[in-house]
């Protein structure tokens, strides 16, 4: 398949000719018992010409937010509405994802430090390589779906090249596009397909669908309404956008820890803007006695905290986005 193609979708053994959506999968190597490794993907060719978006969710096992959106996203988008293609892949660590946890049983990698990935790698590194030759490189754009794990955290979107990268200011675009109101511009580790994508010219985010064990409904809503803006922004669909008039934009995180082991009363939510010394939590004893009180140590956004509250000395309460400006 080539970018702006308005006739079949190829990815792999799978094509879609112009005004049809395809189901199936891409084959990825095989099991230890011989069956297929497969890659769930869909493809819609619209009836009109445009350019392609790559989307994909669960690169990590355990961030189900969203393959949610992408369902309702292909509840909403069909042939008949859409100038241009879209390749999603629902399930990326399909390894991860059936033992529900954030790397692979198989080789215990990460994927999303997997790409481009290496056709005689690991398993992750294969599946990577598949995706990334057979279906991203044909995209003009990518959105990798993503949360915090299973820990709470605000809902956000990740640029992950530098600031001197060359697809850096659309990366920014995209990220601004999606709308969600908090950006993080700080480049990534490598593997990331935020990274890899943008190396051979395609922009790509990595949005960060809040923090939760299974679904969260306020972080896939704004999942959902950040792909359809992108969709209305890049003329894939008719409409207008709902991006916010003023976005925070922060490009690194402080992890703050606690001097002294206790049960954690936070005293400040996600999304609050801290000044510094301002009180972030309490720590009490197993009695419920006050032991300690810690504080902002700069300015910034409080971005993210541990699943459970209780913490060790020296453990981490939570972590400040900063240096805050406006986007």
């Amino acid at each position: 398949m080539h970018k702006n193609n308005t006739h079949k979708m190829v990815v792999g053994s799978l094509s879609a000719e112009s005004g049809t959506q395809v189901e199936g999968h891409l084959s990825a190597g095989t099991m230890s018992d011989g069956t297929p490794i497969r890659i769930p993907i869909v493809l819609v060719n619209g009836k009109q010409p445009g350019k392609t978006l790559y989307i994909q969710a669960i690169s990590d096992g355990n961030e189900l937010n969203g393959i949610a959106v992408i369902h309702e996203i292909l509840n909403y988008i069909t042939p008949e509405n859409l100038s241009g293609q879209l390749i999603i892949v629902p399930v990326v660590n399909v390894h991860a994802f059936h033992a529900k946890q954030a790397y692979s049983p198989v080789d215990n990698v990460k994927m999303n430090r997997c790409f481009p990935g290496r056709p005689e790698g690991t398993s992750s590194q294969r599946i990577a390589h598949q995706l990334f030759e057979s279906a991203t490189k044909n995209a003009d754009y990518c959105i990798d779906l993503h949360q915090g794990g299973v820990h709470p955290m605000i809902d956000e979107v990740r640029v992950r090249v530098g600031k001197k990268h060359e697809q850096h200011s659309a990366c920014m675009e995209l990220a601004s596009v999606f709308g969600i109101g908090y950006i993080l511009d700080q480049k990534g580790p490598k593997g990331q397909l935020a990274q890899a994508a943008p190396d051979i010219g395609i922009p790509t985010i990595d949005p960060e669908l809040g923090g939760t064990h299974g679904w969260d409904a306020s972080s896939i809503n704004k999942g959902v309404r950040g792909v359809l803006n992108v969709l209305k922004h890049y003329h894939f669909i008719d409409g207008t956008p709902e991006i916010p008039d003023k976005q925070i934009v922060v490009n690194k995180f402080i992890t703050i820890v606690s001097n002294k082991g206790g049960f954690v009363y936070y005293k400040a939510k996600l999304s609050d803007q801290l000044q510094a010394r301002q009180p972030i939590a309490e720590i009490r004893d197993v009695f419920g006695n006050l032991t300690d009180v810690v504080r902002a140590p700069e300015e910034g956004v409080f971005w993210s905290h541990p699943t459970y509250p209780m913490v060790a000395s020296g453990g981490i309460i939570g972590k400040i986005g900063t240096p805050i400006s406006y986007l």
